[in-house]
């Protein structure tokens, strides 16, 4: 499900934050969203999780508008990960039932409980079943996170700064377990991110994010010293390390 957003604006207040964008983002897709502090992106993944509602403009999941549909549709077609986790005294295997409620009633049937034990095991995160979700790190909690997203099958995944406060290690799990399930479940991955590299390595479409405005939107080939200059107001420059693009400060 192709995810298209067509003039979108968005004003709090009296401050407008987003001008009249547009886009159109293909299924089976990892879309990076770029920009510094402020230029919009959080609020975008907000909008296209129907938790704002925009000033003007229109999004489409497919060929449904977003506004028309009920939040239990919604759920079905859209999952959201805030940057932000709250944590609660749940123990990591109902937390993850939790993400079946769109699919049923409350009560859990075994079919759930298979799906997440599956789960679990596909992301190497069995051992974390019993666990509470305080006790989990901030890398644990992130993939616990991703599971949830992933058992209640959406076709719209967003995702505001997954990577944010995780060490290396698990930045990279992390995006490899999106870029996966991206791939696998033909999802339309929609993800902000502050890392022009990790976007670089994993992303396969950019969204540049500047003065409330896209300033360019595409495959790599977007992905120009001149733009990424402009973009972050700093001179960048760009080059190959063993075959993969990557961006720094001049």
């Amino acid at each position: 499900m192709g995810v298209e957003f067509k003039q979108l604006s968005f004003t709090y207040g009296k401050q407008p934050i987003l001008d009249e964008i547009s886009c159109n983002l293909r299924p089976g897709c990892l879309h990076a969203v770029l920009g510094v502090n402020g230029a919009g992106k959080s609020t975008l993944i907000k909008l296209l999780a129907g938790l704002l509602k925009p000033t003007s403009g229109s999004i489409l999941l497919g060929e449904e508008h977003l506004e028309k549909l009920s939040l239990n549709q919604r759920a079905h077609r859209i999952a959201y990960v805030p940057q932000q986790q709250h944590v609660s005294d749940l123990i990591v295997f109902d937390y993850l039932l939790l993400g079946r409620k769109p699919h049923r009633c409350w009560q859990s049937i075994r079919e759930d409980d298979t799906r997440v034990f599956a789960m679990l095991k596909k992301l190497d995160l069995s051992h974390l079943s019993q666990r509470s979700l305080h006790q989990l790190s901030g890398g644990e909690l992130q993939k616990i996170a991703l599971a949830r997203a992933f058992i209640q099958e959406p076709k719209v995944l967003l995702l505001d700064e997954p990577t944010s406060s995780l060490d290396l290690k698990n930045q990279l799990e992390v995006m490899e377990i999106i870029a996966g399930e991206t791939s696998a479940r033909n999802l339309t991955t929609i993800i902000t991110v502050h890392d022009v590299n990790l976007a670089l390595r994993f992303a396969e479409h950019f969204i540049l994010m500047k003065d409330k405005k896209i300033l360019v939107a595409g495959g790599l080939e977007v992905m120009t010293t001149p733009h990424l200059s402009q973009l972050y107001t700093l001179p960048m420059q760009l080059y190959f390390h063993e075959d993969r693009l990557q961006a720094t400060p001049r």
